[in-house]
């Protein structure tokens, strides 16, 4: 079986009709399309409706009919498999790939990827890091990079 990706939380009920807010933690909105499935705490749910509202979504699941169904899934994860997509590089891949410089460089695993307002910055086992715009692929746990000159000074002797 593929490797769920969380994609979400569902907050608070609204109303009366089984609707929910959800805050979504992917820009990928398709999430919540009509249609979509998403695991549950080992049940799946299937988005009848969603709509924005403010800063996350209001979404009613096929089956959660009430206040009371709606209320019994709050703080639930919303799970989802990943999305194929060639031109994105996920998060998920980049974790745990080896980072290599285009001129052949190897500068160690990534072990984590810190959110950071202009851009992600990859965490490499040495400490270092690395914004995300200086990545040219990632594929076969292999993450390519073309840092300018001097990124890696710091951390060198």
């Amino acid at each position: 079986m593929t490797d769920l990706l969380v994609v979400g939380r569902v907050g608070k009920a609204h109303g009366l009709r089984g609707e929910v807010y959800v805050d979504l933690v992917t820009d990928r909105t398709e999430r919540l399309a009509p249609g979509s499935v998403l695991h549950a705490g080992g049940r799946l749910l299937t988005v009848l409706a969603s709509k924005p509202q403010q800063t996350r979504w209001l979404v009613q699941f096929e089956g959660v009919n009430d206040r009371a169904a709606a209320e019994a899934l709050t703080n639930t994860e919303l799970e989802a498999e990943p999305i194929t997509d060639p031109e994105a590089v996920w998060v998920h891949e980049l974790i745990g790939s080896r980072v290599v410089e285009r001129c052949g460089t190897d500068r160690g695993r990534c072990v984590g990827v810190l959110a950071n307002p202009a851009h992600d910055i990859l965490e490499l086992e040495s400490g270092a890091l690395v914004p995300t715009v200086f990545i040219v692929s990632c594929a076969d746990g292999i993450t390519t990079i073309d840092p300018p000159e001097g990124l890696f000074a710091v951390y060198e002797d």
